[in-house]
């Protein structure tokens, strides 16, 4: 069974981003509309062969750690075997590392296939890719040699190693030491937890990437360093560099990936390397860490799609009520055709497909600061307020709709006869993965947004604008074009509110709203993609008979997220305009008890 609808991803690809102008550029030019094309092919065959048939398998019969080894699920060794040996992992990097140099606007696409598929099993070849990615940028070139290709064939995999007891969100307090070496390396020693794919027996090795503070480094986050720190020395993989596994964490969701306890050095005999410069650990990382928040955004969209798919083949099937028939006579129906029922459906459709059009326009920016050198900077500065953003939208809206397919199924969507109660168990992390909603939100509203006189916001109305010129020649949508102004107008007297209330008042009174902030313009990017997809299929909907209810669906999909969620936007505004203290701490007056 697909989880997804291939249409829609090639709608967003060839129709709305026209994605194969991309091959125009000499890095992308060995590409076209047909590779792309086989690249999403693959990525279906793979899910279909081996990661979904393993999906309820590989939840019911979760990692063990025994005598000090961690053992996975046997679907998982063969679905990396076989990402690997087509090529995926390996797909976007460059022809000197056997790469394909695949656009990540394709390559995004692909993952949400994956995702949709079996979300736990993606996460091994992510955190190759993403390793690789690291090492490939700041590394030297003997370390690009030792360890890039090794992880991109999934030869070793990889590990991010960042959380510790009490360094979570606050990585400042990072004290996982770094003491120097003569030789040049540097002896580890500390704790990380909730290290995804931390552990596993599917590799000889695992390459971790530690943050840790090298001895006399300043404190803060401008004294922590990136380490190369693999489980097993690279020149003898039979001997450990003492790195153990001493506990692995029973999670309520995405159970097939182990989520280890590790310890660093216990024998005094953990060997790291460097990589990059002292000191720049944070900064280095944040670039693995931005494109793994735009998958986590991703993977709250997969799991909603995979949700929105079993719940809709569910009402099409399930028996239940009466409605009156076209002779007003009370007949037995099918659940897809009761009102209630079909809201349910609407509302996950709409956060589906307007939450993935908006993951890949952020993907499609990746890919332009690399064909448009002169406008680099505009396009990261636009991805440096929309990360965030997407990443909170689709992490968020993820759990909301994959809840609601649940609700679809009633009773039955609560027990384990179908997938869905998984599903709501595996999304449910998204919103806490690579930075939580609270965090995002602080970002987004208390350094983007205001940052160098506004020039990413100015930057992101220029983008949308580009599209409401468009929209303005289709007289059927001006009802919705109207309402988005209206809502723009909204956003910008929020906007005056705030960064007036940023210069006045105390930054907590400020910053306290910062979630409501996020929801507010996650809802807004949301609308404008369906704004773009509207004023597109509005062009096509007369072409061709066989299109047109696909292009009819998209109109009437955003008529309702228009109706039901953008909506939402005066009621968010009201609440940021004002300038009470009632989540403010105050610990003569908490009433908190």
């Amino acid at each position: 069974m697909q989880l997804y609808a291939r249409q829609n991803i090639d709608f967003i690809l060839h129709e709305v981003l026209k994605v194969e102008e991309l091959c125009e550029d000499d890095y992308f030019k060995n590409h076209s509309k047909e590779t792309f094309d086989l690249v999403l092919d693959m990525a279906d065959e793979i899910s279909q062969k081996t990661s979904l048939p393993a999906f309820v398998d590989s939840d019911r019969n979760q990692p063990q750690l025994i005598d000090g080894q961690v053992s996975v699920h046997s679907g998982v060794h063969t679905f990396v075997k076989t990402y690997a040996e087509a090529g995926m992992i390996s797909a976007t990097f460059d022809e000197s590392f056997d790469g394909q140099q695949l656009p990540k606007t394709v390559y995004a696409a692909s993952e949400y296939i994956g995702l949709s598929a079996h979300n736990s099993f993606m996460m091994f070849t992510d955190l190759a890719n993403g390793c690789a990615n690291l090492i490939a940028t700041f590394g030297t070139q003997e370390q690009k040699d030792q360890y890039v290709t090794k992880l991109l064939s999934a030869e070793w995999l990889s590990s991010m190693c960042l959380t510790e007891p009490q360094a979570g969100s606050s990585l400042s307090d990072v004290a996982t030491k770094a003491i120097p070496q003569t030789d040049g390396t540097y002896k580890i020693s500390g704790q990380k937890v909730f290290i995804s794919a931390g552990d596993h027996d599917i590799t000889p090795n695992i390459i971790h990437l530690v943050l840790a503070r090298i001895e006399g480094a300043p404190a803060g986050v401008k004294g922590i360093s990136l380490f190369i720190v693999p489980k097993n020395r690279v020149d003898d993989l039979q001997v450990s560099n003492d790195v153990t596994s001493i506990g692995i964490y029973h999670k309520m969701g995405q159970k097939a990936t182990p989520a280890m306890h590790l310890a660093f050095g216990e024998n005094d005999n953990c060997v790291g390397y460097l990589l990059g410069e002292p000191n720049q650990g944070l900064t280095q990382m944040f670039k693995m860490m931005n494109s793994a928040r735009l998958g986590v955004g991703m993977t709250g969209i997969a799991c909603a799609s995979a949700a929105y798919h079993h719940s809709l083949k569910y009402a099409k099937e399930r028996i239940q009520g009466k409605r009156l028939d076209e002779n007003l006579k009370l007949v037995p129906s099918n659940i897809i055709e009761h009102p209630d029922v079909r809201r349910m459906l609407f509302k996950q459709k709409a956060i589906v497909e307007g939450g993935l059009a908006f993951m890949i326009q952020c993907y499609f920016y990746i890919d332009q600061t690399r064909v448009n050198p002169d406008r680099k900077a505009y396009f990261e500065t636009l991805l440096e307020l929309l990360t965030p953003v997407a990443k909170t939208f689709g992490a968020e809206m993820g759990i909301v709709s994959v809840n609601q397919g649940l609700q679809v199924l009633g009773g039955y969507g609560y027990t384990e006869d179908f997938p869905l109660e998984q599903l709501a168990r595996d999304v449910r992390i998204c919103s806490i993965y690579e930075g939580t909603t609270g965090i995002q939100s602080l970002a987004l509203l208390g350094r983007e947004i205001f940052r160098n006189d506004k020039i990413a916001l100015k930057y992101w109305y220029s983008e949308v604008e580009e599209t409401l010129e468009k929209v303005r020649k289709e007289p059927k949508l001006k009802i919705f074009l109207d309402d988005f102004e209206k809502k723009l107008s909204i956003f910008d007297k929020v906007n005056e509110h705030l960064e007036k209330l940023s210069k006045e008042k105390d930054v907590e009174i400020f910053i306290k709203d910062a979630t409501t902030y996020m929801e507010l313009f996650g809802l807004l990017n949301v609308a404008w993609q369906w704004l773009k997809m509207s004023e597109i299929a509005e062009l096509n909907i007369h072409n061709s008979d066989t299109e047109s209810k696909f292009y009819l669906s998209k109109i009437e999909t955003m008529k309702f997220f228009f109706k039901y969620e953008l909506s939402k936007v005066d009621q968010l505004a009201e609440i940021l305009f004002q300038t009470d203290s009632l989540t403010i701490f105050d610990p003569n007056t908490d009433h908190l008890d």
